[in-house]
């Protein structure tokens, strides 16, 4: 088939059931020609919003292999989940700060946006979506009949609504920085751009950025994006005391600590959902009790396992294991408005002591990849690989001096004991650091008093869940002035580079942008990052159809115990 002929089935094809970007028909050029991999082609189309079931279909005939997208699976239903996982403060989702608290509310509130264990985004609360050549106009369509669990009509005055708030800095929501594109700065101070949310009529929200951004549909599934409510505010910004809801449950009990249960509603707008229950039970900071919970058949799952958990749960005859490579990691951040790290000599040496595939290895089996000091994965589609850092303790010592410690220096960084892992990386960094005379003294705390500290405490060590783009996390983390910036990096340069970067179309330009990102916040060295790591969680034999997702989001749609 010539390549004239494959763009215009392509075009024809996806304009049946989709609108898509003019942009579309190149990218599918691309995938023929072997210029972008099937991955990438699938992720940009649908952020692009072409379905994901066309975008599969079409991508498996231009390559010529069949490709299966993410479907609702059929077999065996129903039952009661019993996880073992913790129950924290449920109030409101767009200030989440951990996932389990997303993890209870995601039962009962939805997104607009869904990306899957596939790192495919997909129509949720939104029917589709469109994007305008400039990248610049985001038209969401959301669907019709979808009704709250008290009985009002889901429509665009609940999705205004919580953008408007999202955007408003006295909310305090990490989405501010997420949604970077539609906030203007003044005195200071960022709020959302006048006119950058527009409601069109009751089941159409269209958005008007200030700049080209890629990531949007990505975006809305971020954990603190839940729709909520209309009424959210007047009602008192508490969702396990007011739970209404447009998802599948309703939330029948809650205690913070102790345990969270939801039964299954009815009229739910996608249909029935396998799981009659879902409890969640708090074991508390004793890992073992929840492996003692699964042995012993009083839960069917733990929501996360650690590395050094792994042969405990291989020898369990009841027990399965679940794994997805991520783009989680931990990050040992320099504040760099404070001594001494407002000196990135200080911070370039912290750096160049680091072997960080060692540090992989004591702290983590080697179960990831090794990262390179910038926060942009493998894994991440527009990943740049740049040159693996080494360690080279001489150049420390030389960096340390320069910066007027010839004689070392003295730190403190802290660290997190929830994260059994993230204490063992500093530990293994630590060591490092006195190779070139950094003398540094491990606080470990635990993990509700490192969360009260950890955007203000000058040297930490902070772990990052998964993102699906490499410039989503960069824009929460690193953007300047945003909330969930913790080191208070500010660099023009950087936010300019950014920019460039999330408004680019074509993949491969994409990717050439990204490694002047990856090489400023490299260079000005605002972070030791030795790792990626895998993800695992453990179930029971009576388990059936759950998937690991790498940010651990729980999808049970389709989950059964028996």
């Amino acid at each position: 088939m010539s390549s004239k002929k494959t763009r215009f089935h392509f075009v024809r094809r996806a304009r049946a059931h989709d609108h898509p970007h003019p942009y579309v028909p190149e990218l599918a050029e691309e995938l023929r020609k072997g210029n972008v991999t099937r991955r990438e082609f699938l992720r940009t189309a649908t952020l692009l919003g072409v379905s994901a079931t066309t975008a599969y279909a079409l991508a498996g005939r231009i390559i010529g292999q069949p490709l299966i997208p993410q479907a609702r699976a059929a077999g065996m239903r129903g039952g009661t989940l019993k996880c073992s996982m913790r129950v924290q403060e449920m109030t409101d989702p767009s200030t989440f700060d951990w996932i389990p608290k997303s993890n209870v509310s995601r039962q009962i509130v939805e997104y607009l946006t869904i990306t899957g264990p596939d790192n495919i985004t997909r129509p949720y609360l939104a029917e589709r979506w469109e994007a305008s050549e400039d990248l610049k106009t985001w038209t969401f369509h959301l669907r019709k009949g979808i009704k709250w669990s008290n009985g009002d009509e889901f429509g665009a005055d609940d999705v205004v609504f919580n953008l408007e708030r999202w955007l408003d800095p006295s909310t305090g929501s990490s989405n501010i920085g997420l949604f970077s594109s539609m906030v203007t700065e003044s005195d200071g101070k960022k709020s959302m751009t006048p006119g950058a949310v527009e409601k069109i009529d009751a089941h159409t929200v269209r958005l008007n950025l200030n700049r080209a951004e890629l990531a949007i549909p990505e975006n809305f599934y971020n954990y603190p994006t839940a729709i909520v409510h209309r009424s959210f505010a007047e009602t008192g910004a508490n969702l396990s005391k007011n739970p209404i809801g447009t998802g599948p449950y309703e939330l029948v009990s809650f205690g913070v600590g102790e345990k969270a249960v939801l039964r299954k509603r009815q009229g739910y707008w996608r249909g029935d959902v396998s799981l009659d229950e879902i409890q969640y039970i708090d074991h508390g900071d004793e890992r073992a009790a929840a492996v003692g919970a699964l042995a012993s058949g009083q839960v069917d799952l733990i929501y996360e396992i650690y590395v050094d958990q792994l042969d405990v749960i291989a020898a369990l005859p009841n027990a399965q294991l679940f794994e997805a490579v991520t783009a989680q990691t931990g990050v040992a951040r320099m504040r760099v408005t404070e001594k001494p790290f407002d000196n990135k000599l200080v911070r370039q040496a912290l750096q160049a002591a680091v072997d960080h595939q060692r540090v992989l290895e004591l702290a983590y089996r080697g179960k990831g990849a090794v990262a390179e000091d910038h926060h942009v994965a493998p894994i991440h589609p527009e990943y740049f690989a740049l040159p693996r850092m080494k360690q080279d303790i001489d150049k420390a010592k030389a960096l340390l001096a320069e910066a007027g410690h010839p004689n070392g220096i003295q730190l403190s960084i802290d660290t997190n004991n929830d994260a059994r892992w993230e204490v063992d990386a500093v530990q293994a960094m630590v060591e490092m650091w006195k190779a070139a005379g950094i003398d540094v003294k491990i606080n470990v705390m635990p993990g509700s008093q490192y969360w009260e500290v950890w955007d203000k405490t000058p040297f930490g060590m902070t772990g990052w869940t998964h993102r699906p783009l490499g410039t989503m996390v960069l824009n929460l983390g690193y953007r300047s002035g945003v909330p969930w910036n913790e080191s208070n990096y500010s660099n023009p340069e950087f936010d300019a580079a950014l920019d460039d970067a999330g408004a680019t179309l074509e993949v491969a330009e994409r990717k050439k942008k990204m490694e002047k990102v990856e090489k400023i916040l490299q260079d000005d060295a605002v972070i030791v990052q030795p790792l990626w790591r895998s993800v695992f969680a453990a179930g029971s034999n009576r388990l059936h159809n759950f998937k690991m997702h790498p940010t651990i989001y729980h999808q049970l749609d389709d989950v059964a115990v028996g």
